[in-house]
């Protein structure tokens, strides 16, 4: 399936790297009229600009993950019960508020006359419990859960979903896996991890009109570590 995106124009939230960068030029690549990114740091911005190419289709953006923007952080490793409530908070701000706050505006400004399609980039972190992660696993349940309210406030015009992604092999990540990239793998039924192209174009999928009779859902990009474990018994 050849999937496009032509006339469309998007807006990238993290766009400087990894991910948001990934899928800015699969935007792009796929026949996007335009691509604004945000970030919060302008020669970050202009580094991807130049790296993602597009020319005049292609606008940049400085501005904070939390001022808002649905750009994924997590600042403090910890049990919930233990790290401080400031970094529970800056996490939440980024990864629940953020997002919230696109959502209104692109909401209020064109989606609600126009239409439009929204994608939350979750994780799998929001579907399963674990280790160390608790700020930032309750933040992207939040979203997964506000991914469908809004789905359900928004329609019909408008669809809302969500990609889970699972290890991806990005800067962001990468305490979860550069000490041994192997057994990182290996908590994947698939064996590898995952490549920003991958989440991209899941997104791109769910934002294209191919998708055009799916809203409410979250998809996991994690290589089968939350859908095709063997079960126990």
């Amino acid at each position: 399936m050849d999937i496009r995106v032509d006339g469309k124009v998007a807006l990238v939230t993290g766009g400087s790297r990894g991910i948001g960068e990934a899928i800015a030029t699969e935007l792009l690549d796929s026949g996007a009229a335009g691509v604004v990114i945000t970030g919060r740091k302008q020669a970050g911005l202009e580094e991807a600009a130049e790296r993602i190419g597009g020319g005049e289709r292609l606008e940049i953006v400085v501005g904070g993950a939390d001022d808002p923007n649905n750009a994924g952080t997590n600042p403090v490793a910890g049990n919930i019960t233990d790290i401080d409530l400031g970094a529970v908070d800056k996490t939440w701000a980024v990864n629940q508020r953020g997002p919230l706050v696109f959502a209104r505006e692109a909401w209020s400004r064109w989606m609600r006359e126009h239409g439009g399609a929204i994608v939350n980039v979750a994780s799998v972190g929001g579907l399963v419990p674990g280790p160390l992660l608790g700020a930032y696993n309750v933040s992207k349940a939040a979203l997964i859960f506000m991914t469908r309210q809004l789905a359900f406030e928004m329609a019909p015009k408008v669809r809302v979903n969500a990609v889970a992604p699972g290890i991806v092999k990005t800067r962001f990540s990468r305490l979860l896996w550069e000490m041994n990239e192997d057994a990182a793998a290996g908590l994947h039924p698939l064996h590898r991890l995952g490549e920003v192209e991958d989440v991209a174009a899941a997104v791109m999928f769910l934002a294209s009109d191919a998708a055009s009779w799916i809203t409410g859902a979250t998809v996991p990009v994690d290589g089968g570590a939350t859908g095709a474990r063997p079960g126990i018994g």
